[in-house]
């Protein structure tokens, strides 16, 4: 499908022309029926998608966020067997996003961290065991920017211990560990579909499970606590005095995205193989194109897949090697000056963020210097879901290499 605007070809943004004219039109579409609220079109998109990862159950919500918060709060729900509860310990790796991260604290659990493999960008799988006691009630594993740890190892882990296993597949919709979708392994998958993610419908994600009765925790707790639409409750029989259309059977939140959002990402949902195959032949163009410049100089380290990882790839993350890595800020502030929008691997090493410290989450100091050498020679460019041109790879190579310069 053709893009809907022009390409600037002095620019290299995130995502260029992440929707096609189909794409548009499907959300179109559902704005001229004036029935724009989650309805059949969301419910359709969630059980394509859950047969198409591989998962039994998906339920879709308002941002990959908002996946987070809901498989956090359904692993902690009365109303299931193995539960944590406040004050248990929840294992997650110190290179996150804020919103991996905070629906641990907010639902009572208390955080420890694991220094992350700099080679895959992902938790050390063996520092991550290690960090294992019986007070390990959950399991936050982010899968980062297309890559993964060992997933099927913690996944064992876990099964045996009844550590509950939430994946953050929000960066890695489409990778595969030996085959199988990541998201899948674990109790819950959460996804993301922001724009520049995978597939986007500007805003909008996803949670996958694979039990019923966590299928209707999640539907529960995603608008208000209701029972309504729980196939349970679908009967003629009265719940009391009470309609059964407004009876609250849990605790709750509105999380619902629209059928706007629903019919978008359907659509570039089915093109998934697709566009992870011109990403993925971009990465290899971009790389290509520096390693084989005649001004190559050893300027980066480029992270390659994980053992038995088949990458869905988000970005291209780029190490600075060590002897020009003192020049990283005034190198990116050249990128953005140059159009060439650029990000942290995630957010870095998130103990040097100031929230960490407002929380008390790392009061004994500990020190993870591989999250830390992240941050300070890490950072990523786009991918984009169109196949690169010879002058965006002249233009990237010219002004990337360039750091040697400054």
């Amino acid at each position: 499908m053709k893009s809907i605007r022009k390409t600037n070809i002095n620019k290299y943004s995130l995502l260029d022309d992440a929707f096609s004219k189909k794409d548009i039109a499907q959300g179109v579409n559902v704005i001229l029926s004036k029935k724009i609220t989650m309805s059949k079109i969301t419910s359709n998109f969630e059980k394509k998608f859950a047969k198409s990862i591989g998962s039994k159950y998906a339920v879709m919500v308002n941002s990959g966020s908002s996946a987070n918060l809901l498989a956090v709060f359904a692993a902690c729900n009365p109303l299931r067997k193995n539960r944590f509860i406040p004050g248990d310990e929840a294992i997650i790796p110190a290179v996150l996003w804020s919103t991996s991260l905070w629906p641990l604290v907010q639902a009572g659990l208390k955080p420890v961290f694991v220094d992350i493999d700099p080679s895959t960008l992902n938790a050390d799988i063996k520092l991550l065991i290690s960090k294992i006691t019986f007070r390990t009630k959950l399991i936050m594993a982010i899968h980062v920017l297309g890559n993964s740890t060992d997933i099927e190892t913690l996944r064992k882990i876990c099964v045996k211990k009844k550590i509950i296993l939430i994946e953050d597949t929000c960066e890695s919709l489409g990778s595969k560990f030996k085959n199988k979708n990541l998201g899948t392994f674990g109790d819950f998958g959460t996804y993301s579909f922001y724009y520049s993610h995978q597939i986007t419908s500007g805003e909008g994600g996803m949670v996958t499970c694979n039990t019923l009765d966590d299928y209707k925790i999640l539907y529960s707790l995603r608008s208000h606590g209701w029972a309504r639409g729980i196939n349970a409750l679908k009967s003629k029989k009265k719940i009391g005095n009470l309609n059964k259309d407004f009876v609250f059977i849990n605790s709750g939140f509105n999380l619902r995205p629209t059928d706007i959002a629903a019919a978008m990402a359907f659509n570039q949902f089915k093109r998934l193989k697709i566009l992870t195959k011109i990403r993925d032949d971009n990465r290899t163009k971009i790389i290509n194109q520096l390693l084989n410049s005649r001004n190559w100089n050893q300027q980066f380290v480029f992270i390659k897949a994980a053992l038995n990882v088949s990458p869905s790839w988000f970005g291209l993350p780029i190490l600075i090697s060590e002897k020009f890595v003192n020049c990283k800020n005034k190198f990116l502030k050249y990128l953005n000056q140059k159009g060439i929008e650029t990000r942290p691997i995630i957010s870095g090493n998130f103990m040097s963020q100031p929230c960490v410290k407002l929380y008390k989450l790392n009061e004994n100091n500990e020190k993870f210097p591989k999250a830390q050498l992240i941050d300070d020679s890490g950072f990523f460019i786009g991918l984009h879901t169109q196949k690169i041109t010879k002058y965006q790879l002249e233009y990237l190579e010219k002004h990337l290499l360039n750091i040697v310069n400054l």
